[in-house]
């Protein structure tokens, strides 16, 4: 699944290091309703906070929707089979910015139209040549890549700063190592970590070519350090002199035809040996003075010869730079699915999903904990063949959104691959409807919509309905009846439902064939005036919606009179309001 995973990236151009893709899904959302997708989508969320790159997220699309039994159990098999790992380099991989160029200027000429069309394209400096006018202004250019030249290869052969290549490829190398530059920091951080093998083998590769863009200088002689040696070397022979007797006849050649003696003339040359520098440097004269024009052409010749030689060494590492592109691709690839993987670990460690969900004909959860709560209460709920519709009853604020929203959290969980925390089995559903508790006021337009929003649910053994308290949408008196009618018509469907609903006592006098009332009940009230709730609904049992204790709760924080006489009312009739 891993090459999947890659060519995924790949087909797509995924970067850790570029903004979110938008790609579009290439699968049917099993989840029918605005509602419901808001709870998968809140699922996606959950996993995508464990991921460092905002391309990891996009990866996931690759893992749609699908009713494929033996697919899903390949998908559970890969992700159960990952482990832990450091995720803890990739917070300092950054985006490539380019941070070297070339200290010398570059020219590519060619005699051919077709080379200098192609390596205009790849945006190389390049000049066209037909006469020799056109190499005018070449000896001022610091290197000079020559291709496809017949015509004046020879004398272009004459210039030290001359480099001939053999192909476009070889054009501007440079441009690699403007490339590579922008990865400096992430190839030494990827050069300590070994997260990957295919990874760890480009990284080796290509971390030499590091010491192309080092710009180490190299000692260079200098116009003032020569004016600084002359002096030197002209204190020595005077000193040397000093200590001489000169005869009358040396003295006078020396005067009269001026004529350095051959006793001085060994003195001055033996202290430019000294030097270390070049003898073409120096007027061998009394004193020693600086040959401008050598020494001009000597620090030109500095440069060209530094300058060649950096761009023989960077020849030399062609076909590697050539592929650098592609190997740098390759690692973003393999960062990019690392932060993936990695990152679906964490978030089963996290949300302790450890356990596979089991596929089966009936939906089984076992103290399983839901992930968009901290510190979750274990839940278990079941329907079976036997009954295959749960009227969920209890208090507000009892769990019985939370549970309809865990159920569609497992479901999700299912169809990614991704295991479940306690022991949890799944249909395969192939449609899942979510009506979520409405916010709005009652009225006649969204009780009709809601009647053609069932209207049009495609029932059958794989369709899962669940509704959150739908009579807010219409008059109390006939609700319990519409949500009776309704949960009978589905179970003859074959569709599985969960209604959560505070008309538990009355659908129990019209309850169908198949449905079964479970209850969510708070028990009272702590020392801080907080429901106490077994989150956990009762199978078979009605659970009162238990407003006194609101009231009581209302009464005991606020203290104010009207709350205290209502609870007081209520305590003293023995009242339990549903």
């Amino acid at each position: 699944m891993k090459k999947e995973i890659l060519d995924f990236i790949k087909e797509n151009n995924l970067s850790p290091f570029e903004e979110k893709k938008q790609i579009r899904p290439n699968s049917i959302s099993i989840f029918k309703t605005t509602d419901a997708k808001s709870v998968y989508n809140r699922v996606l969320n959950k996993v995508f906070e464990n991921f460092e790159f905002e391309n990891s997220s996009v990866i996931l699309s690759l893992f749609g929707f699908i009713e494929n039994e033996s697919e899903i159990k390949r998908r559970q098999g890969f992700f159960l089979s990952l482990k832990k790992q450091n995720r803890e380099f990739l917070k300092r991989l950054m985006k490539p910015k380019l941070s070297w160029k070339p200290k010398y200027n570059v020219v590519v000429v060619t005699e051919n139209e077709d080379t200098f069309m192609e390596l205009k394209k790849m945006e190389c400096p390049v000049q066209y040549i037909s006469t020799e006018n056109d190499l005018a202004d070449l000896e001022n250019c610091e290197i000079i890549q020559v291709l496809d030249c017949q015509n004046f290869s020879s004398y272009l052969e004459r210039l030290p700063q001359t480099i001939f290549i053999n192909s476009v490829d070889e054009a501007y190398l440079e441009r690699y190592l403007e490339i590579l530059s922008g990865w400096k920091i992430n190839i030494e951080v990827l050069e300590k970590e070994k997260f990957d093998l295919e990874a760890c083998e480009i990284v080796n590769e290509i971390r030499p070519l590091l010491k192309l863009i080092e710009n180490e200088e190299k000692k260079k002689i200098t116009k003032p350090e020569i004016e600084e040696e002359i002096s030197g070397i002209n204190e020595k022979i005077s000193d040397k002199i000093k200590g001489m007797t000169l005869s009358g006849d040396l003295f006078f050649d020396i005067v009269s035809k001026n004529k350095i003696p051959k006793e001085i003339e060994d003195i001055a040359k033996k202290a430019i040996e000294e030097s270390g520098l070049p003898r073409y440097l120096f007027n061998l004269s009394i004193p020693v003075s600086m040959d401008e024009k050598e020494t001009e052409n000597f620090l030109k010749r500095q440069d060209s010869e530094e300058f060649a030689s950096s761009a023989e060494s960077i020849k030399r590492n062609s076909r590697l730079l050539i592929s650098l592109p592609d190997k740098l691709r390759k690692l973003e690839e393999l960062i990019l699915c690392f932060d993936f993987v990695s990152g679906i670990y964490d978030f089963f460690e996290s949300s302790r999903c450890i356990n596979p969900i089991e596929i089966c004909g009936e939906l089984c959860i076992d103290n399983s904990k839901n992930i968009f709560i901290d510190r979750a209460q274990p839940i278990s709920f079941y329907l079976d063949s036997e009954k295959k519709c749960s009227i969920l009853t209890g208090a507000n604020s009892g769990g019985k959104t939370t549970l309809l929203e865990h159920i569609i959290q497992l479901i999700s969980l299912l169809n990614l691959g991704f295991p479940a925390s306690g022991k949890v089995s799944l249909p395969i559903f192939s449609e899942v409807y979510y009506f979520a508790k409405n916010k709005g006021s009652v009225n006649k337009g969204a009780f009709e919509t809601l009647l053609t929003q069932m209207s049009q649910i495609k029932s059958g053994k794989k369709t899962l309905i669940l509704a959150d308290e739908i009579e807010s949408v219409t008059e109390p008196g006939v609700a319990g009846h519409i949500i009776s009618a309704t949960c009978e018509y589905f179970i003859k469907k074959g569709c599985f439902l969960v209604v959560a609903t505070h008309l538990g006592q009355e659908i129990q006098k019209t309850i169908p064939s198949g449905a079964r009332i479970d209850g969510i009940e708070a028990k009272g009230l702590d020392e801080s005036f907080e429901l106490i709730v077994d989150h956990n609904p009762v199978l078979g049992r009605l659970a009162n919606s238990t407003p006194e204790l609101i009231v009581e709760k209302m009464a005991g924080i606020h203290r104010l009179d009207y709350f205290v006489y209502i609870n007081n009312y209520l305590k003293n009739n023995k009242l339990k309001i549903v």
